[in-house]
Order: C-alpha cells, then sequence, then structure tokens
C-alpha cells in the first residue's frame, strides 16, 4: 500500500500532484524497504521529464537513500565542475 501511495501519480505527465507526492514520499523517506526505495525512484524519474527543476530541487532539498537518488535523477542532466 506505501509503495501504492508514492507511484500511484505515474505517468499523469505534468498532472502531477507534487504536494501529494511530497507527502507520499517525504512519509517512507527513511525506511529501508528496498522496493519502497525504489518506487521513490521511479515516481521522481517519472516526473522527471516534465519538471526536471522539480525533481532536482526535491532530491537536492530532501535525504533520500543512495538508491532514490539514482533512479529519480537518471534523466537529469547533472552538471559537474570544470576541472583545471
Amino acid at each position: 500500500m506505501r509503495r501504492v501511495a508514492i507511484t500511484l501519480q505515474l505517468l499523469q505527465k505534468d498532472r502531477v500532484d507534487t504536494c501529494l507526492l511530497t507527502q507520499a514520499i517525504v512519509y517512507d523517506v527513511a525506511t529501508d524497504e528496498f522496493f519502497i526505495q525504489k518506487a521513490i525512484g521511479w515516481a521522481l524519474r517519472d516526473y522527471s521529464k516534465y519538471n526536471p527543476a522539480w525533481v532536482a530541487a526535491f532530491i537536492a532539498d530532501h535525504r533520500l537513500s543512495p538508491l532514490a537518488v539514482k533512479e529519480g535523477s537518471k534523466f537529469l542532466v547533472i552538471s559537474h565542475p570544470q576541472k583545471g
């Protein structure tokens, strides 16, 4: 049920209710259950196709598991500082 709450809005494209998504993720952000963390990443990854700035800010503002960050940021363009 908790995983369903997180992935409920998958494929809603630009109609995602970000307040609802935030509540669902924050409720389970600290769990160590693999499929809950995977679901957090799936939801963020899907929404990043339509609102990458929101997803990038969400990832930066919340302490997510490495798995959730990996999955959620898969389609985000991450800039790396130039070495020099």
